[in-house]
């Protein structure tokens, strides 16, 4: 084939035309090969928290909702690769000076701790879907900050065994449930949350991120008075148990106003911050002393997966019968599914 006189250096012209109207751009030849075909169009937070939402168990929608409002509140009309890592920081210190003072209070950290696993939750999902890619995540270049030790422990046994007349502000539902001695202090702890219901003999605690069926650590006494409590209260059956005597569904908040209540006759409680986590610290730390840490862990429903007990954890685990074992002793009730007095390891 003949070649064309002068087709080189048109070509080679062309070639030095496009490279000036790149540099005047800002942009190299790498720039235009980096560029994906077909590049996914990533939406505003606005668009895509409600579809993250959607997606997510309702737990998850009950631990992070209210940051992702603020995350829409603050970016809304953003899209999702537009926030850089320095922004997030500085959401995290305005979500702690913003923070709602509780009474258990630890200056915002918890806040910003929340803040950066719901915004973590919001980026994994976008990678998972194609929407940003995993080096692009700035929610991961992000540190948590550390959380302080916790406050909370077991209320000592001098303090249990004092013999002083019960608040009045304590209702005939926290009454049973939890201030009553021993037969519920346990249990008390497990429906902390009150969001539980009850299914024929069986006690379904709806806590947090998972459902755990416990029927194997509840005193006769107890599954008595919640049926009580059920039939009083017109709870469904289906729905939660724990209620108001007009049969509305309590809340958390519940919770935070009777002891508050509380504090204000007990004056330890008000100043240790005494909540009723405390109770379950307690009953656990009391089948530990007494049961051993196996059962202890099986007593609180905790699944084996992670932690700092190490690999013998997964060898030693408690039976039901074990656990039964020690809401028998801790309640001073029989129980159908507790051990024999020897401990016959075959049963």
């Amino acid at each position: 084939m003949t070649a064309v006189p002068g087709a080189g250096a048109s070509q080679q012209a062309a070639v030095e035309a496009a490279l000036l109207v790149l540099e005047r751009m800002g942009l190299s030849p790498a720039d235009l090969t980096a560029v994906p075909a077909g590049q996914v169009q990533v939406p505003t937070f606005a668009g895509y928290v409600p579809v993250v939402a959607g997606a997510v168990s309702a737990g998850t929608r009950r631990a992070y909702g209210s940051y992702w409002n603020r995350v829409v509140e603050q970016w809304g009309e953003r899209r999702l690769d537009e926030v850089t890592p320095s922004e997030i920081r500085q959401l995290m210190r305005y979500t702690r000076e913003h923070v709602v003072p509780r009474r258990n209070a630890r200056g915002g950290r918890s806040a910003q701790e929340h803040l950066v696993a719901a915004l973590r939750c919001l980026y994994r999902r976008a990678v998972d879907d194609g929407l940003i890619t995993e080096a692009s995540n700035p929610a991961r270049k992000v540190d948590k900050p550390r959380r302080l030790p916790s406050t909370r422990r077991a209320v000592p046994g001098w303090r249990r065994s004092t013999r002083q007349p019960p608040p009045q502000a304590m209702t005939r539902t926290w009454t049973r449930c939890c201030c009553t001695p021993r037969p519920h202090a346990g249990a008390a702890a497990r429906l902390a949350c009150g969001r539980l219901t009850l299914t024929r003999s069986s006690a379904w605690c709806c806590c947090g991120r998972r459902a755990r069926r416990s029927a194997g650590s509840q005193s006769p006494t107890l599954m008595a008075r919640l049926s009580q409590h059920a039939e009083e209260r017109h709870a469904p059956r289906d729905g939660q148990l724990l209620r108001y005597t007009d049969g509305r569904p309590i809340t958390y908040r519940r919770y935070d106003h009777l002891w508050t209540r509380i504090g204000g006759q007990l004056p330890w409680v008000a100043t240790q911050q005494v909540s009723t986590h405390w109770i379950r610290h307690t009953t656990l730390t009391w089948v530990e002393r007494n049961f051993g840490y196996a059962t202890a862990r099986a007593y609180a429903g905790h699944n084996g997966t992670g932690g700092e007990a190490g690999v013998t954890s997964t060898y030693v685990r408690a039976s039901v019968h074990e656990v039964a074992a020690a809401l028998a002793a801790l309640t001073g009730e029989p129980h159908p599914l507790a051990v024999p007095e020897e401990g016959d390891l075959d049963g």
